[in-house]
């Protein structure tokens, strides 16, 4: 792949990313696009962008990771999520020597069956409330070529990716109150397998809402700029990642103007410079921390592994001030049993509950195989 494609790839990211930032300080519609449905994923802390291998599961959350090793994966998720809402997606994808690997699937939110009635309770009909994402991702390697004085062809392999998701949304939370909406997300992951370093940038959400729950103003999608890196150690069977959301928005906290103020007032008036000095450094390092998902694999074998993560912003914004237990933490494995992988994460976001996640993964390609060899 060329240059040219390469720099006009990125500069259309960054102007769709300039004009939705602009938009970031309104209310956002369709914040199930950030829901989390694959085990692996939720088990490290609810973010993995930089992960690189065979795992069909990690192209939606980005479809740079998309590589010809997934050709004719399918892979199946579900939650039991809070309150008996139903989480869930499923992917395929196939990969063409030229036009490189794409994936297919649908993601859904179902949150039950309800029955609405008239204002002295007479029951008038059943609805549904459901969210669901209609995606098509395509990802492929950018592999340079020159030729030499003599005219000699050279390929060198390549150390980044690109790719990009197409996402068609629909919402419906009442027979009158529907939402559809379109987006996109671009992403690139430089990979270097000799140092087993990963690197990825995603743009996430890139779009708009096409028809409004009512016909008031339209909202804003929830725009998500991530920077992800993992790196295996070299003798030792763990791999460390950390991966950055939000980068669109430095200050996620939600604290009031008012309070703002008044923590400000005092401590002008009774700290001294060296209190208010590790003030700062405090205030700054829970502002980036609240980006911040930190996770780790350990990898016991090719066919058993560990994965742990802690996501600080879910551990300061769910936890009980006087009870904290495991907020923010979770925790999964991986397992591959003949032809089939299988993923659990347990992610505890409040003490009211953890929801369990169950992947199951599998290449048809090898049920294939195997029939023609009888």
């Amino acid at each position: 792949m060329s240059l040219r494609i390469i720099i006009s790839f990125f500069s259309v990211a960054l102007l769709f990313s300039s004009t939705c930032i602009g938009q970031s300080a309104g209310e956002k519609t369709f914040e199930f696009l950030n829901m989390v449905t694959s085990a692996r994923i939720a088990s490290l802390g609810g973010n993995a962008i930089s992960l690189k291998d065979n795992d069909l599961e990690l192209a939606y959350q980005n479809p740079s990771l998309l590589n010809k090793e997934m050709d004719n994966h399918f892979v199946l998720n579900y939650s039991d999520y809070f309150a008996d809402i139903n989480l869930g997606s499923f992917y395929y994808a196939k990969t063409y020597d030229k036009l490189g690997s794409f994936a297919a699937g649908i993601q859904y939110m179902h949150y039950g069956t309800f029955k609405e009635t008239d204002e002295i309770g007479n029951v008038l009909r059943d609805f549904v409330a459901e969210d669901i994402v209609v995606s098509i991702g395509w990802g492929i390697p950018i592999t340079p070529k020159f030729s030499l004085p003599n005219g000699q062809k050279v390929v060198i392999d390549s150390l980044f990716h690109i790719g990009s998701n197409l996402k068609l949304i629909y919402s419906s939370y009442h027979f009158d109150y529907q939402a559809i909406g379109v987006a996109m997300d671009l992403s690139s992951t430089y990979w270097n397998p000799k140092n087993n370093l990963t690197i990825a940038l995603v743009l996430k959400n890139i779009g708009l809402q096409l028809k409004s729950y009512t016909k008031e103003n339209k909202e804003n999608i929830p725009l998500d700029l991530q920077l992800g890196i993992s790196k295996k150690l070299k003798h030792a069977p763990f791999r460390l990642m950390l991966n950055l959301q939000h980068l669109e928005n430095w200050d996620l906290t939600y604290t009031s103007n008012s309070e703002n103020t008044t923590v400000l007032n005092d401590a002008v008036q009774d700290t001294t410079l060296l209190d208010k000095i590790g003030k700062n450094i405090l205030g700054f390092g829970d502002k980036f921390m609240r980006h911040a998902t930190i996770g780790s694999e350990i990898i016991i074998t090719n066919n058993f592994n560990i994965r742990l993560g802690y996501n600080y912003r879910r551990r300061k914004e769910l936890g009980v001030s006087t009870k904290k237990g495991l907020n923010g933490f979770s925790f999964g494995v991986g397992i591959k049993v003949s032809k089939l992988h299988l993923s659990y994460g347990r992610a505890a976001y409040h003490l009211a509950g953890a929801p369990n996640y169950i992947t199951l993964r599998t290449n048809f390609s090898e049920f294939s195989k195997k029939t023609s060899e009888n």
